[in-house]
């Protein structure tokens, strides 16, 4: 099964999980496979239009998803995705 890992400031949102395991073909499944477990994620992943936030990085396998197929690239059953939000500062 397909796992994501969880960062450090999202863990609030998963009751602390570290990592949730997931189902789904493609990234944008495991996405709603996730925030179907945990809707307190919604709003810190997708803006109010729907897309994924340009801050919000997700690696397969250690790869950004935007260099592959976005969220339509599909997901080997033992594949391990990562959120990676940036962050900023000054």
């Amino acid at each position: 099964m397909a796992t994501i890992r969880i960062p450090t400031p999202f863990r609030p949102y998963t009751a602390g999980q570290k990592e949730v395991p997931i189902q789904g073909a493609t990234v944008a499944a495991a996405l709603a496979s996730l925030l179907a477990l945990h809707p307190g994620l919604r709003q810190h992943l997708y803006n109010t239009e729907g897309r994924l936030r340009p801050h919000i990085n997700i690696l397969m396998d250690g790869v950004n998803v935007r260099n592959l197929q976005g969220l339509d690239t599909l997901l080997a059953e033992d594949a391990v995705l990562m959120l990676v939000p940036s962050i900023a500062g000054g």
